[in-house]
């Protein structure tokens, strides 16, 4: 009797231990989504990518936070910004989603995040490329990881510009994003003493390139640069082979990430110049990392998925040291906090929600140079991210 007393007291003081940090946590639960295009032109950038990304997240700090489950939902937005809206409303109002990850085409990123601010819940972008989610459009509640226009434009742009390629052609997808990456390049490439001679816009999923290219050809440009990204840029660069435009002028590849690298000839992309926010076989860090998710998925992972690891994996460790998982004792926690993992290199996020971290000036090897499939990229240098990243808008200091 004394024994089974004493069993019942330590339960008794286990519980009592344990509730507190328990009570903390809404639901008894943390909650994320994942918001992605799952079976369009994006689905390679992050979909059920990024899916697999966030399990292994929680699966590596053991499934709980404080004593809660961590659970993973996920969705389809369709590339479309009021089915992402609905779908993270209903996840929000409905289904107790703290936080959404995922987050890819910028039209419906800017849909969703507008939903969870007004419910004052995170937004974990990964894969968004508009620099408006901490600029124009930023918010307590947003976190911008992986990359964003400004990014981009700075590391290809720019070197090419300083090299003597001064007329520049834009193929851009017609939405948000489009916009954003062309708005930005045209900036870098006007203030470094160039200038755009023509610019055209693509719907999104375009399979016909072949009009624009012709357009381009006829331009005497001397960079076309394509503002799109995933199979769009695939397809562009498709056309700009057959008609014969990559034989005449450099082609820019402005969004490049490995699933579209690894679906171009490499013949015809060999030595295109592009930034990226991660390669998986920059070193034994990345690689090891790299190789986990190969194993779940078959395939090497694009930057949108490291970064939704690593986002998340910050996530995590922010509610662990708030003890809740109240939304702005975890986002200032997340901008106290150093990120620094695989991913994440002399990084710091800022109190606008940016994530500023090393980005990679790189090559696509063409075909005689690589070793096999996934052996893609030439890592040319390391961009810091004070330079990557345009500095802070004093409005978007939520600090």
């Amino acid at each position: 009797m004394k024994a089974l007393t004493n069993t019942v007291a330590a339960v008794a003081l286990t519980a009592a231990a344990s509730t507190p940090a328990l009570a903390n946590i809404s639901d008894g639960k943390i909650k994320i989504g994942v918001l992605a295009d799952m079976g369009g032109v994006y689905s390679d950038l992050c979909g059920p990518g990024c899916v697999t990304a966030l399990k292994m997240a929680a699966e590596d700090v053991g499934g709980e936070i404080l004593g809660a489950p961590i659970e993973i939902v996920s969705a389809d937005d369709q590339l479309k910004a009021d089915v992402g809206s609905a779908i993270v409303r209903k996840w929000v109002e409905n289904e107790q989603v703290d936080a959404v990850g995922g987050l890819v085409s910028s039209a419906v990123v800017g849909a969703a995040t507008k939903v969870l601010t007004d419910t004052k819940k995170i937004a974990m972008i990964s894969t968004a490329a508009s620099n408006a989610f901490t600029t124009s459009a930023c918010s307590p509640y947003n976190v911008h990881w992986t990359y964003n226009v400004t990014a981009m434009a700075n590391g290809t742009v720019k070197p090419m510009v300083d090299a003597g390629k001064k007329k520049w052609f834009f193929i851009t997808a017609d939405y948000a994003f489009g916009h954003a990456l062309e708005s930005v390049a045209t900036e870098v490439i006007e203030a470094n003493g160039g200038e755009v001679v023509g610019v055209v816009r693509a719907p999104l999923a375009t399979t016909d390139f072949s009009s624009y290219v012709l357009q381009a050809q006829a331009s005497g440009a001397d960079v076309v640069a394509l503002a799109n990204a995933g199979a769009d840029t695939v397809n562009a660069l498709k056309a700009a082979t057959e008609f014969g435009l990559t034989e005449m002028v450099d082609v820019a590849g402005l969004l490049v990430f490995t699933p579209a690298a690894q679906a171009m000839d490499p013949d015809t992309a060999g030595g295109m110049r592009l930034t990226t926010g991660f390669y998986w076989d920059y070193d034994d860090q990345t690689r090891e990392w790299s190789e986990r998710f190969r194993e779940r998925t078959g395939s090497i992972p694009a930057m949108g998925h490291a970064g939704a690891y690593s986002m998340a994996m910050h996530y995590f460790r922010a509610i662990e040291a708030a003890g809740t998982d109240e939304s702005d004792a975890v986002m200032a926690k997340m901008r106290e906090l150093k990120p620094d993992d695989f991913f994440a290199r002399n990084a710091h996020l800022r109190a606008d929600g940016r994530m500023v971290h090393d980005m990679y000036y790189a090559e696509i090897k063409p075909a005689a140079a690589r070793a096999s499939d996934d052996d893609i990229f030439k890592i040319l240098s390391v961009i810091p991210g004070d330079e990557a990243f345009a500095p802070m808008l004093p409005e978007c200091n939520f600090n």
